[in-house]
């Protein structure tokens, strides 16, 4: 079929196309105009979402903020939501709402899951695109009501989700609290047992005590070094006194007096021997020199008895001041070690101490921590922009509907007439001839409708 034969065939059968197209838009305008009017509106939430853990404070992975949104917006279609909005909206105390629940169920069963069950059939969540935002949208035939319903779904998910918050954290503040009693009677604990030990050992502080107790050990240690010497010197002088009569001794040749004997005894047996050679024993001269070199190597003899005996005495001192400061650096040595046992654990309790008090300062920071979160009211979802009461129903659109129905009315008229004209093929033009006939054409005869008479014609010519 060519386009002049379309053509051609629409001509001939508009009345079809044109019936086909008043019939499709009649019953559009019909059903359109008798359908209910639906009003649409929307609230748009922000999520303010910081992922930290209420017990522990630790912020949670990025990871988890695309599983929070898809939470967040079950959350918000969720029932409990609804039950909420019902309340906060007081639609179960309205008198037409209750005048509804009774037609439509009988008065049986519970108006208020009646009316969450009717909420969330209005409500339609979705979240916008790679971002935190949640659009919430009501369809009802109400437009007050719809915009009301949709505030209401808003208000009554910040007000769950802002108890969802709280909630673990006040959980959390009580075992806090429990955490935080049991640590300070854990410090008092360990605070009193440290002290009994400071009572019982005397210490005051542990470091200083055990230092001045170290530098009196060392300077036993020194002592007892220089008592060692020492005595080992007296003691030689001692055996080379007590040996060869002790003449030769370093203590004799050292002391003076005996020097001094020495040379006045020299003198006086040069003046002794000197006189016995001109004199008799029985002079008195003689006697006197003799009585005089006598009485002083008595001297001498005595002086140096009294030096050797004095070097012993003083190598006994010596070993006798070398044991006391032997005994007091063991005394000593068993102190500095007692002192370094007590400061030892005099540590593990201090560090016991510490210990308990890094963790109740950290429990009591939580502690507060919490309790101020808990009793926060700030939530952490935004309205961005609230529900307005719609001015326009969003179905039916008129518009749109009389649009489509020209067209469909159209399309369906144009296919009624070429399913007629297939039925009922007729001649229309030359070429239709030519390829029924399949012989030339001569000519063609144009018909033209005759030109109406006039019904009264002397009228018109009188005139």
């Amino acid at each position: 079929m060519t386009f002049p034969q379309l053509l051609s065939i629409l001509r001939a059968r508009y009345g079809v196309i044109l019936l086909t197209l008043v019939i499709a838009v009649a019953a559009t305008a019909a059903v359109t105009f008798n359908l209910p009017r639906i009003y649409r509106t929307s609230t748009t939430l922000l999520l303010n979402y910081k992922g930290t853990d209420p017990v522990s404070g630790q912020v949670l992975p990025a990871q988890l903020v695309s599983g929070y949104i898809a939470t967040q917006v079950d959350l918000v279609g969720s029932r409990g939501v609804a039950l909420k909005a019902v309340d906060m909206l007081g639609l179960a105390d309205n008198p037409v709402t209750r005048q509804r629940f009774r037609q439509a169920t009988n008065g049986k069963g519970s108006i208020r899951e009646w009316l969450a069950d009717s909420l969330q059939k209005m409500v339609d969540v979705a979240p916008s695109r790679e971002s935190s935002m949640i659009e919430i949208t009501a369809k009802g035939s109400d437009p007050a009501f719809t915009a009301q319903a949709a505030n209401g779904i808003a208000a009554a998910y910040q007000q769950l989700n802002l108890q969802i918050k709280v909630e673990p954290l006040r959980q959390a503040s009580k075992y806090f609290t429990q955490q935080t009693t049991a640590l300070r009677a854990e410090l008092e604990q360990a605070q009193e047992k440290m002290s009994r030990y400071q009572q019982e050992h005397g210490l005051v502080s542990a470091d200083s005590r055990v230092d001045v107790e170290t530098t009196r050990l060392n300077e036993l240690s020194s002592q007892l070094v220089l008592a060692q010497g020492q005595g080992a010197e007296a003691s030689s002088r001692g055996s080379q006194a007590m040996g060869s009569g002790g003449r030769d001794s370093p203590d004799v040749i050292s002391n003076v007096l005996v020097q001094n004997l020495k040379a006045s005894l020299a003198a006086a047996e040069g003046k002794f021997a000197l006189l016995s050679q001109n004199l008799d024993r029985n002079h008195p001269q003689y006697q006197a020199a003799k009585a005089e070199v006598d009485q002083l190597r008595s001297e001498l003899n005595s002086s140096i008895s009294a030096t050797n005996a004095g070097a012993a005495n003083n190598a006994r001192i010596q070993r006798q001041r070398a044991g006391e400061i032997r005994a007091a650096l063991t005394a000593q040595t068993a102190k500095v070690l007692q002192l370094n046992r007590a400061r030892d654990e005099l540590s593990v309790l201090a560090k016991d101490v510490e210990s308990a008090q890094h963790a109740y300062d950290a429990a009591a920071q939580r502690l507060n921590q919490t309790e101020l979160e808990g009793r926060s009211n700030q939530s952490d979802v935004s309205v961005l922009s609230p529900a307005t009461v719609p001015a326009r129903p969003f179905s039916p659109n008129i518009p749109l509907n009389m649009v489509l129905s020209l067209l469909f009315g159209s399309m369906l008229g144009l296919a009624l007439a070429v399913l007629a004209e297939l039925a009922n093929r007729r001649i229309r033009t030359g070429n239709d001839l030519i390829s029924v006939l399949d012989a030339p054409m001569l000519g063609t005869i144009v018909w033209q409708k005759p030109a109406r008479r006039l019904a009264f014609p002397h009228l018109f010519l009188s005139r």
